[in-house]
C-alpha cells in the first residue's frame, strides 16, 4: 500500500485546470500524492503560481522560463528570478533549458537564458529543473561547463532521450525525472535505458496536463495519475510499487530539501 507519492512536476495554473484545481488536489491526495511542485514557465505565472502553492499545503512552486518563451523575456537579469525566491513555497529554478526541436525562440536566447537560471540556481542552491529537446549534447556541453564554474543541482524533466544524457547528467549529480511517456507502447527503447538507471537518482512527474499515462493516454493528465508511472517503473525495476513511491518521494524530498 502506497503512503506517499510525489509528482515532482506539473502546471497546475494552466487553462485545462480553471476552476477545477480543489478537486484535482482531492483526487491526487486520495491516490496518496502529497506533494506537488506545480512549475513556471514565464515570470506573468509567477502570481497564480504563488496563490496555488500558499492555498494548498501539499503544493510547491518553482521560478523560470521555457525555452519556448524565452522570445518573451529578453532582458531578464538573474535578480528577476531571485526576487520570486524569497516565497519559501518556491522550492526550484525551471523550467529552464535548450528544445530546438520547435526552435519557437532563438538559439543564441534560448543558452542565454539557460545560464541565467543556472547562475540563480548556484546563488539560492535551489534545484534546477531542466527541460530538454533535440539537444542533448548542447544540454550536457553546458551543463558540464557551468559545473567547473560553481556547483549547483538539478534534474532533467520528462526523460525521453538517449542514454548519454542520463548517464552524464547522474555523472553531475542531477536526478532524471520520468513522466508517463515511459508507459507507453512505443517506449521499449526509453524503458530498456530506464531499468539500467540508479533507483536512488529516480524522480516521478506526470507533466499535467499533458503526457497522460497509460491507460489515460490522450485525456488530461492530472497529478493522482502519477501512481499509474510509478507502477510502470515498478515493473521496470522489478520492484513493488510501494517501494517506488517510497524511493522516489524521497529522492524529491533529499533533491529539494523538503521535508517528508
Amino acid at each position: 500500500m502506497i503512503n506517499t507519492i510525489v509528482d515532482s512536476h506539473c502546471h497546475l495554473n494552466f487553462p485545462q485546470f480553471k476552476g477545477k484545481i480543489d478537486e484535482i488536489i482531492k483526487r491526487a491526495v486520495e491516490m496518496k500524492v502529497t506533494k506537488m511542485l506545480t512549475i513556471s514557465t514565464k515570470l506573468s505565472e509567477m502570481n497564480d503560481l504563488e496563490e496555488i502553492s500558499k492555498s494548498y499545503s501539499q503544493v510547491f512552486n518553482t521560478v523560470g522560463i521555457h525555452p519556448h518563451e524565452c522570445k518573451n523575456h529578453k532582458n531578464v537579469h538573474v535578480d528577476d528570478l531571485l526576487k520570486y525566491t524569497k516565497n519559501p513555497k518556491c522550492i526550484g529554478i525551471g523550467e529552464t533549458g535548450l528544445d530546438f526541436y520547435y526552435e519557437n525562440s532563438p538559439k543564441n536566447l534560448q543558452l542565454e537564458l539557460f545560464r541565467i537560471h543556472i547562475e540563480a540556481a548556484r546563488k539560492t542552491n535551489l534545484p534546477l529543473i531542466v527541460h530538454t529537446r533535440s539537444a542533448d549534447r548542447e544540454t550536457i556541453d553546458i551543463l558540464q561547463s557551468e559545473m567547473k564554474r560553481g556547483n549547483f543541482s538539478g534534474l532533467i524533466h520528462c526523460f525521453s532521450t538517449g542514454r548519454e544524457l542520463a548517464l552524464k547528467a547522474i555523472d553531475l549529480g542531477f536526478y532524471i525525472s520520468l513522466s508517463g511517456i515511459i508507459t507507453f507502447n512505443k517506449s521499449s527503447d526509453l524503458r530498456n535505458i530506464v531499468k539500467d538507471l540508479p533507483l536512488n537518482k529516480l524522480l516521478i512527474e506526470t507533466d499535467a496536463p499533458y503526457l497522460a499515462p497509460e491507460p489515460f493516454r490522450g485525456k488530461c493528465n492530472e497529478p493522482s495519475y502519477v501512481v499509474h508511472t510509478a507502477k510502470c517503473l515498478a515493473k521496470i525495476m522489478n520492484k513493488d510499487i510501494d517501494s517506488i513511491a517510497e524511493i522516489t518521494s524521497n529522492n524529491f524530498n533529499d533533491l529539494f530539501n523538503v521535508a517528508s
